[in-house]
């Protein structure tokens, strides 16, 4: 088990543990309309590098008004607490209207990704049992496919451009609305309601729903990179205690923070670091709809002023290499963590220098509402490393075999977690929550087997070696880990983007393949990046093969999908 000597590298102020309020996980919102009504909650653009520079904002006033209203509505449709409410959108002010109204009524919220298919889409609904969706009218057109054979009895049509500023909206409806497919006609259609004509009247307050902190709050489906998605039973209480967590980590108490909101907030990585720990401080969050859109991205910092990024390495690598970023005054921000997929050193340390920004990486599962760990904000930044266990927050190692076995410092096993922050369970999944997770005989709750290959120092800092699935079955029995090819990689100065993946070789067992995307305008062969890779690495880690790509297969989140090289390796092999 991990010592507690890891306290001793916390930054000045941070405790190693806390008392988490009894409260719901919308309280806050209320809270904070209370105490700063007039203060900016939320800033959007919607596309405005497209039609201009407008903004607009929302208030916490307003925002608490919204979601009270949208309780209404629900209410008034007959949900009941323990309903879910699927949410399939973008970041943009009805997300968080619609969440916070949802759980205010004391729904389930279901986050689903905005570029799910209908059949993904179908899945989702029925294996949590929504009953009610909020919907983008963009996306209408898969809900609408699967909707008779799925439990939803009501669909919300919310179009992007009802929260624009004025001018915006109006350069949207004719120029994008109709030719991008926002423009739906529900005429005719049953059971299914625009945003503004659902949300309750002003003058009416949602009914009073008892919620305790054990209750679910939101089912977090895992991004299915390994299989079917499942459910993540969160409750109130690991939510709010991972936001509560956050708040502590980097200081947010003078209500200062401005936080780019570009992951999405479907992730709970975005759920958590962007929009709920900035609704918990009293913050401003400031909306990215597309976190793929890299100069939306830079002229929202240069425009906005964020003082905190969340993101994800592709996204900070995308920046790195944005041309002309050097025009943009990226200044503003202070610190950044990332999380979602492993940090290469070389895009951290080029990003800091960019930026002068601290770039601290973390360690997050869907599983634990997600953040589990994170280096100081301030503090001892290592590296190379996930940093240090959040507070209440414990973590053993153990054998890869039997999970049992303690490690000793410095030895790599598999990372379990125990804290506030871990969830109930797989909604309906009992024998999946019980394989991961396992109590011990010390009363002290259950552990969360994650499923990564991990190891710890003598000072508590954790390094994730990789994931359990993706290790590479090397010749001669030695395991290669995938990250440790592709961090040699992106210290070679033509490479951008880069995935390793263990094939089958007949009679050979496994042999690592290169999956490469080269910066613009740079050519290299596959010899001289093998060469780079026989300087860098062990002989037995060097690939054996090596494919150039236009591109990656990503989450919406900027995570590789390994498993989808690997799934189109094997059609090759089958064609």
């Amino acid at each position: 088990m991990e010592s507690r000597v890891c306290h001793q590298h916390y930054d000045p102020g941070v405790p190693p543990s806390l008392d988490y309020p009894p409260q719901p996980v919308d309280y806050f919102l209320r809270e904070a309309a209370q105490k700063f009504p007039d203060k900016t909650a939320l800033i959007f653009g919607g596309m405005a590098p497209l039609l201009g520079e407008q903004h607009s904002t929302m208030s916490y006033r307003l925002l608490d008004s919204l979601a009270d209203r949208f309780a209404v509505g629900l209410q008034q449709m007959g949900f009941q607490k323990g309903d879910r409410l699927a949410i399939y959108m973008p970041n943009c002010p009805q997300f968080v209207i619609a969440y916070y109204g949802a759980l205010r009524a004391g729904g389930i919220v279901v986050p689903t990704n905005p570029l799910y298919v209908a059949r993904e889409i179908e899945h989702q609904l029925n294996d949590s049992g929504a009953t009610f969706a909020v919907v983008l009218s963009l996306l209408y057109g898969n809900v609408r496919e699967v909707q008779g054979h799925t439990p939803l009895r009501h669909v919300i049509v919310t179009n992007i451009k009802e929260y624009f500023p004025g001018l915006l909206k109006s350069l949207f409806t004719v120029a994008k609305e109709k030719k991008d497919g926002h423009r739906v006609d529900l005429s005719g259609e049953t059971n299914t309601s625009w945003f503004q004509d659902f949300l309750g009247p002003a003058s009416v307050s949602p009914r009073p729903v008892e919620v305790t902190p054990e209750d679910t709050a939101v089912l977090m489906y895992t991004g299915g990179t390994t299989g079917l998605s499942k459910g993540a039973q969160l409750s109130h209480h690991n939510i709010l205690a991972n936001a509560w967590q956050g708040k502590h980590w980097i200081d947010a108490t003078d209500q200062a923070e401005r936080t780019l909101t570009a992951l999405p907030l479907f992730h709970s990585y975005g759920m958590t670091v962007c929009m709920n720990s900035s609704i918990v401080s009293a913050g401003t969050m400031i909306l990215v709809p597309d976190p793929r859109d890299v100069k939306d991205i830079v002229k929202t910092i240069a425009k906005e002023r964020p003082t905190m990024y969340p993101g994800v390495p592709a996204l900070y690598n995308a920046i790195n290499n944005y041309p002309e970023v050097e025009k943009y005054d990226l200044s503003s921000i202070r610190v950044c963590s990332s999380g979602a997929a492993p940090l290469p050193p070389e895009v951290q340390q080029q990003f800091q220098a960019l930026t002068g920004a601290r770039l601290a990486e973390g360690y997050g599962l869907s599983e634990a509402s997600p953040v589990t760990h994170g280096n100081p904000a301030f503090g001892d930044n290592r590296i190379g490393t996930v940093g240090l266990p959040w507070p209440d927050t414990e973590v053993k190692i153990v054998d890869t075999e039997g999970g049992e076995t303690l490690q000793p410092v410095g030895q790599e096993g598999e990372l379990c977690i125990r804290g506030p922050q871990v969830m109930l369970g797989y909604w309906r999944k009992p024998t999946e929550t019980k394989n991961t997770l396992r109590s011990d005989d010390d009363g002290g709750g259950p552990w969360l087997y994650t499923g990564d290959i991990a190891a710890m120092d003598e000072d508590g800092y954790f390094r994730i070696i990789d994931r359990m699935k993706d290790m590479i079955l090397g010749a001669g029995g030695y395991n290669i880990y995938p990250r440790e090819i592709e961090d040699v990689l992106y210290e070679h100065p033509k490479v951008l983007e880069a995935a390793a993946v263990g094939v089958p070789v007949p009679g050979k067992g496994e042999r690592a393949k290169i999956f490469v995307v080269l910066k613009p305008d740079q050519q290299a062969s596959p010899e001289e990046l093998l060469d780079f890779c026989r300087e860098n690495l062990a002989p037995y880690k060097v690939p054996s093969f090596v494919e150039f790509r236009d591109e990656l297969p990503k989450t919406n989140v900027g995570k590789v999908l390994r498993r989808k090289l690997l799934e189109e390796e094997g059609q090759q092999e089958d064609s």
